[in-house]
C-alpha cells in the first residue's frame, strides 16, 4: 500500500470529511440490475474522424494506454499505436452504467472495467447480439489498489455476517466481496449492502459512507482506505481517520481477485478484428515499454516526466498529481504477454477467465445483480501472433516472498503467540498415529482448498503449522519424570510436529504440479507448533490431557493458515 497517495487526496478527503461533518448525509441509492437501469435503443458504431474512441478509467492499468497513445487522448504520431496503424480518441469514463449507455449507443465499440464489472452488463448485452461483449485484453491484477475497511470489532472477514457494508454500485469491488464472503463460508445474503454513487471524491463515496452509524464496513480504494485508518494503522478519529478503523484486507494480499480487462462489441470485433488485434498488441508494446520507463526513470528522465505528468491530468485531472500517478502504477500488477496467455488459456489455472466469470456470476445472481449467468467469451487470440516485438515471454516466474524474512516474520510470530493475527482464514487437517506421509487420494480436497487459496491470495504467507498429542509427554510429567526428559519430549514432538508440516507442504506441491498449477513455494511456511497448541486446549501451564479417543486423535492435526503481513515489505521481493 503506497502511503504516497495521501498527497493528492488528503485535502479533498479532509474537504468532504467537513462537509459530511456539518451534517451533509450521504445518499445510499438503490442498485438494480443494468438490465433495469439501461434502457437505450441499440445502435451501430459510430465512425468518427477523430478516430475510435476507447475509454479508460482512473487505474493504474490505464498508464500504459496512454503512454502508447503518445502520452495524449489523440493518437500522437510516432506513437506505439499510431505505429500499429491506429487512430484512437482516450475518454476517462468512471461511472461504468454511463460506459454502458455509451457502447450500447454504439458511441464506442469498447468497454473498460473489471471482469466483475464487465459481468454485471453481461445478461443485459448479451440480449442483441451485436452487443455481446468479447473480452479481449487483460491489463493488471489489482495489487494494493483497493481495500476492505472496518469498524471496532470486526477481525476477520467471517466476522462481516449479518453487517451492513458500504460500496460503489456497479463498481470494480462487487467481485471483491464476493471472493472473500464465499472464502470466509459465507454469501453475498449473509450481508447488507448499501448502495452509493461514486467511488471517491464526493460525499457519496464508500468512504464518506463509512461515517454512517449504521454502516459496520466499507469496500473503497487504498487512499480512501489509507485515511480512514490513519495510514493503514487503527484509525485515530482525527485528520479525517475513523476511531479504530482499520483495514483488514487489501489487495495486496488478495492480488487474485479483481482482474481489469477490455471488451469489445461482438458486431466491431467480426468486422474490425485485425484493428483489434492491433490495439491488443499496442497495449502489450505499450505496457513492456512502460514497465521499463519506471524502472529506469532516473536515466530516462526526459521520456519519463512527460509521461507522468500526462498522466496525471488525464487520469487525476492535475498535473501536479504525479505522486498518485505513480502511486497509482504502484498499486497494481500489469500482468503482460504471459499474463494474458495464463488468464485465457490455462484450464488447470484457479483463476483463469472462466473460472472466474462463473465465480463472479454465480454470486451476482444470488446479489440480485444478475436473474441468470451468461456465457462470456474471449477473443480466443493465437498469441504467438501477438508476440511480434516482445521480450521476456519465455521467462520463468520470479517467486514473490524473500523467504529468510518471511521466515523471521513467522517465526517471531510465533514466539510471541501472535501467529493468528492478520488471519485470513484457516482450516485444518488430520492424521493418524505414526503417519508420516499424505496421500493425494485421501487429502484431495483439502489440498484443492490449499491450491485455490493460495492462487486468489497470491500476496498472503500461508503457514502450514504441524501440532502433536500431548498425551505421551503428560503421562512422563504423572510420573514425575525430570526436567531433562521432559524437555527432550517436547523438543521430539516439536520436531515430529515440523516433519509432518514439511511432509504436508511437499504434498501439497505435488499435488498442484500433478494438478497442472505453478505454487510458488516462496509463499508457504511451515511451522512445528508440537504440543504447545492443542486441540483439547491447555490446563494452566500444562496441555489438557484428552479424555476420549477422539480428543486425542483431534490433537494430531496440521492447521493451514492464510495471514497477511504487508506490513513486513521486506519480507516481498520487488516486482518491477
Amino acid at each position: 500500500m503506497h502511503k504516497r497517495h495521501i498527497s493528492f487526496f488528503l485535502g479533498v478527503f479532509l474537504f468532504f470529511a467537513m462537509v459530511a461533518a456539518a451534517g451533509a448525509a450521504v445518499e445510499f441509492i438503490a442498485a438494480p440490475p443494468l438490465t433495469e437501469v439501461v434502457k437505450d435503443a441499440v445502435g451501430d458504431v459510430r465512425s468518427d474522424p477523430g478516430g475510435v474512441r476507447l475509454p479508460l478509467i482512473t487505474w493504474g492499468g490505464d498508464i500504459a494506454t496512454i503512454y502508447a497513445n503518445g502520452n495524449t487522448t489523440n493518437t500522437a504520431k510516432g506513437s506505439i499505436f499510431d505505429r500499429e496503424g491506429l487512430q484512437l480518441q482516450l475518454f476517462r469514463s468512471d461511472d461504468f452504467k454511463k460506459q454502458v449507455q455509451a457502447y450500447v449507443k454504439g458511441e464506442t465499440p469498447y468497454l473498460r472495467g473489471t471482469l466483475g464489472m464487465i459481468s454485471m452488463a453481461a445478461e443485459l448485452l448479451s440480449r442483441d447480439p451485436r452487443t455481446k461483449p468479447v473480452i479481449i485484453y487483460q491489463h493488471t491484477w489489482s495489487n494494493g489498489g483497493d481495500c476492505l475497511v472496518v469498524k471496532p470489532g470486526l477481525n476477520t472477514a467471517a466476522d462481516l455476517k449479518g453487517k451492513t457494508i458500504a460500496m460503489q454500485a456497479y463498481g470494480p469491488h462487487v467481485d471483491y466481496l464476493a471472493t472473500l464472503l464465499r472464502d470466509s463460508g459465507l454469501k453475498m445474503s449473509d450481508v447488507k449492502i448499501k448502495w452509493v454513487k461514486d467511488l471517491t471524491g464526493t460525499t457519496n463515496s464508500p468512504s464518506e459512507a463509512f461515517y454512517d452509524a449504521t454502516i459496520d464496513a466499507a469496500m473503497m480504494i487504498i487512499p480512501d482506505g489509507l485515511m480512514l485508518t490513519s495510514g493503514a494503522t487503527v484509525g485515530t478519529g482525527a485528520e479525517g481517520s475513523v476511531k479504530g478503523a482499520k483495514i483488514i484486507l487489501s489487495t495486496k494480499s488478495a492480488n487474485r481477485v479483481i482482474a481489469d480487462v477490455y471488451a469489445v462489441r461482438s458486431d466491431y470485433f467480426a468486422a474490425n478484428t485485425a484493428s483489434v488485434k492491433k490495439l491488443v498488441h499496442g497495449l502489450l508494446l505499450g505496457e513492456q515499454a512502460l514497465r521499463q520507463l519506471f524502472k529506469n526513470r532516473k536515466a530516462q528522465m526526459a521520456e519519463y516526466q512527460p509521461m507522468i505528468v500526462s498522466t496525471a491530468k488525464i487520469l487525476l485531472d492535475s498535473e501536479a498529481a504525479t505522486g498518485d500517478a505513480e502511486a497509482l502504477y504502484g498499486d497494481c500488477e500489469y500482468v503482460g504477454f504471459r499474463g494474458n496467455v495464463k488468464f485465457f488459456t490455462d484450464h488447470n489455472w484457479p483463476r483463469n477467465f472462466a473460472r472466474l466469470s462463473e465465480e463472479i456470476q454465480s454470486a451476482y445472481v444470488v446479489a440480485g445483480l444478475l436473474s441468470r449467468k451468461t456465457a462470456m467469451s474471449h477473443a480466443e487470440w493465437q498469441y504467438q501472433q501477438l508476440s511480434t516485438g516482445l521480450q521476456g515471454i519465455e521467462a520463468a516466474d520470479i517467486p514473490r516472498f524473500n523467504v529468510d524474512e518471511v521466515t523471521k516474520v513467522v517465526a517471531q510470530k510465533q514466539a510471541m503467540g501472535t501467529l493468528s493475527e492478520g488471519e485470513l482464514f484457516s482450516f485444518e487437517v488430520f492424521f493418524q498415529p505414526n503417519q508420516n506421509t499424505f496421500a493425494a487420494d485421501t487429502y484431495a480436497d483439502a489440498f484443492k482448498k490449499v491450491v485455490e487459496l493460495a492462487s486468489t491470495y497470491g500476496g498472503a504467507v500461508i503457514t502450514v503449522e504441524g501440532h502433536s498429542d500431548p498425551l505421551g509427554y503428560l503421562r512422563k510429567q504423572k510420573e514425575n519424570a525430570g526436567d531433562l526428559i521432559l524437555r527432550r519430549m517436547q523438543q521430539a514432538a516439536k520436531n515430529l510436529s515440523l516433519t509432518r508440516a514439511i511432509a504436508v507442504r511437499d504434498a501439497i506441491m505435488d499435488f498442484s504440479e500433478t494438478s497442472g498449477v505453478n505454487l510458488d513455494q516462496s509463499q508457504f511456511t511451515v511451522v512445528g507448533q508440537g504440543i504447545t497448541q492443542p486441540k483439547t486446549g491447555m490446563c494452566g501451564a500444562l496441555p489438557c490431557a484428552p479424555k476420549t479417543k477422539e480428543d486425542w486423535l483431534s490433537n494430531m492435526r496440521v492447521v493451514f493458515r492464510i495471514i497477511q503481513i504487508e506490513a513486513e515489505e521486506s519480507a516481498f521481493r520487488t516486482l518491477n
